[in-house]
């Protein structure tokens, strides 16, 4: 038999539509993302870091995950058998991030993460708390820093520190480089002042005006000694009480230089803990001098401040004491310098990092 009608001719498939009806779900999948480097900051007290690397990557391409978090909020454990290397935990996100709000970030949800490098901004020693264990676990697991660890830990301690002033003022001599005398004791027993009165002592490596105290004569110091006894194993330092008409504080971060002057204006002695104004002034060269001399001890500080008084009437400047990793910002410069640290960072990322 015969049809009476031909059938239609299929339409010929492109040869793109053939390969995907042949392959299906078998084809290659795309690359996965790169994982991103992972930047743990220290800080729970004011700044949104993951907005201020917000895009920013590194010099291979890849993305920083920031997790911004406190020393009171975290835990520590590494191993040398594993490639994970070093755990951090993570109990709760600084408030002041912009991702504080995430699952990761809600109060009673702990999650983990693996810093390639860490970023510190608040003191791991305070009154109350203790966090040198955690920074040791850091160290442990040799993660790179800003300011480096080695340096951090070392600037817990205000007779170390002490003692890189005096080795510098010794090589630089004083005129360029002036300490204000200083007295060391162990505990009470050693503590025996002979310099000039009114005094000032400072127990332990507080920070903020926190365990200082200015003495008058020698029976006020009779009865502060009997105090120090009930601080075990706490050390003091003594230095001469100087009246002063301001203060000094030289920044440096980085390349990047400031100074500043403070005028307390509440007849507070010690002026960081009252009311006071402070003014950016011009960097001299002596005062880039002293950043500079600074920055080299306990093998480089990125971050630091140098802290100076200016005598009232004579208008002597004595260097009184650095501050490291930690050191606070001017608030009419902090959005400027806070780059500058960003910046800082991902040079030190890219050169150890990458």
């Amino acid at each position: 038999s015969s049809f009476t009608s031909e059938s239609p001719p299929r339409c010929p498939l492109k040869l793109g539509a053939m390969l995907k009806s042949i392959l299906g779900s078998h084809a290659a999948p795309e690359a996965p993302a790169e994982k991103p480097a992972t930047l743990l900051i220290i800080q729970t007290d004011d700044y949104d870091w993951p907005q201020i690397f917000r895009n920013s990557r590194l010099s291979d391409g890849r993305r920083i995950r920031v997790v911004q978090t406190g020393w009171k909020d975290i835990h520590v454990h590494a191993d040398t058998y594993s490639k994970t290397g070093i755990c951090v935990e993570v109990f709760k996100l600084a408030r002041t991030a912009s991702d504080a709000g995430s699952v990761a970030g809600v109060a009673g949800r702990c999650f983990t993460v693996h810093p390639d490098f860490v970023l510190v901004r608040n003191e791991v020693k305070s009154p109350g708390f203790d966090g040198r264990n955690l920074l040791n676990g850091l160290l442990f697991a040799d993660v790179p820093a800003v300011n480096s660890l080695q340096s951090i830990l070392l600037c817990c301690e205000r007779p170390a520190v002490q003692g890189q002033l005096h080795r510098i003022q010794r090589n630089l001599g004083r005129e360029a480089f002036p300490v204000v005398p200083q007295h060391f004791a162990s505990s009470h027993r050693a503590l025996m002042y002979g310099f000039t009165f009114p005094a000032v002592v400072k127990v332990g490596s507080a920070h903020a005006g926190v365990g200082k105290m200015k003495i008058i004569d020698h029976h006020q110091m009779s009865d502060f000694r009997s105090v120090l006894h009930l601080t075990p194993g706490e050390h003091c330092t003594v230095e001469p009480f100087i009246s002063g008409g301001s203060d000094l504080r030289i920044q440096k971060i980085g390349n990047h230089y400031r100074a500043f002057r403070r005028i307390g204006i509440s007849g507070e002695w010690k002026t960081n803990t009252g009311t006071a104004l402070m003014d950016e002034i011009d960097m001299t060269q002596r005062y880039r001098v002293w950043a500079d001399a600074a920055a080299e001890i306990f093998g480089g500080l990125d971050i630091l401040t140098v802290d100076a008084i200016v005598e009232e009437g004579s208008d002597q400047e004595l260097i009184l004491e650095v501050n490291g990793t930690s050191s606070g910002l001017h608030p009419d410069h902090a959005s400027e310098d806070n780059l500058h640290i960003r910046d800082l960072v991902l040079e030190r990322m890219n050169a150890q990092c990458v």
